[in-house]
């Protein structure tokens, strides 16, 4: 189980998440849905320890998480990779294994299948000697996420993977997503407009800076809870993203 307790970020003073708590369970697929700037990026990120917490526990199997991100895939939002770094869709992909293996061994026949298959499964086999900066938003996307598969982790956090990419991409991720709930991991996966996709999850959480509603989709987007937060910015927030109609 994946637990988070109490889990708080400030900034110089600034509150960016606050006393947020929740688990989850092994094959449970949860969706993190709230405004821009409602503290998605940075609960993950504290999740990890790629930024400090103020206050809070986050722990997988009772041990801190922090301790055995080994078992951790974390696919951040593609805004926040270099692009233009020169480095080829394979050798993104078997950083995965490096991590395993140690930086200084070279990767064996293993390793090789592993990352071969992962690419596969996200249909870009075919682009493994191109640099990452050449491909499409949708197929940087799949990178990350057969980077994330050939990890072969057991907790899987996506930031944003629905971000710029084209139908194709977004139905292998959901694809993919179905199976590995079905091999038991856990993912926690946030985006700020979740459409249609809302019926692929099994729990959503609403959150803006504090956590608003936990729940099953149908449960969570209610005119009460998305009032609370969304507020004023409701009536421009794009209809797709808070499509109640999904479950009438």
């Amino acid at each position: 189980m994946l637990e988070v307790d109490h889990l708080a970020v400030n900034y110089r003073g600034v509150l960016g998440l606050d006393q947020v708590s929740f688990r989850i369970n092994p094959g449970q697929l949860v969706g993190v849905i709230g405004p821009n700037g409602a503290g998605k990026s940075t609960m993950l990120k504290a999740m990890l320890g790629l930024i400090p917490s103020t206050s809070g526990m986050v722990s997988y199997c009772t041990c801190p998480l922090h301790q055995q991100l080994e078992r951790v895939a974390y696919v951040p939002q593609r805004s926040q990779v270099d692009w233009d770094y020169p480095i080829t869709v394979w050798n993104v992909v078997m950083m995965a294994r490096t991590r395993s293996l140690g930086w200084f061994r070279n990767p064996g026949r293993a390793a090789k299948e592993i990352v071969r298959a992962a690419l596969e499964r996200v249909d870009i086999l075919n682009l493994k000697d191109r640099r990452i900066g050449e491909l499409s938003g949708g197929q940087q996307q799949r990178v990350f996420l057969a980077r994330a598969l050939a990890q072969q982790a057991e907790v899987l956090l996506f930031d944003e993977p629905f971000t710029g990419i084209d139908k194709k991409t977004e139905g292998i991720i959901l694809d993919i997503f179905d199976e590995l709930r079905s091999q038991g991991k856990i993912m926690l996966v946030s985006s700020h407009d979740w459409g249609q996709t809302l019926t692929h999850l099994d729990r959503l959480l609403l959150l803006n800076q504090r956590l608003i509603a936990d729940g099953s989709p149908q449960q969570v987007m209610t005119p009460e809870n998305l009032h609370q937060a969304y507020g004023a910015s409701l009536k421009t927030t794009t209809r797709s993203t808070l499509d109640t109609n999904l479950f009438c």
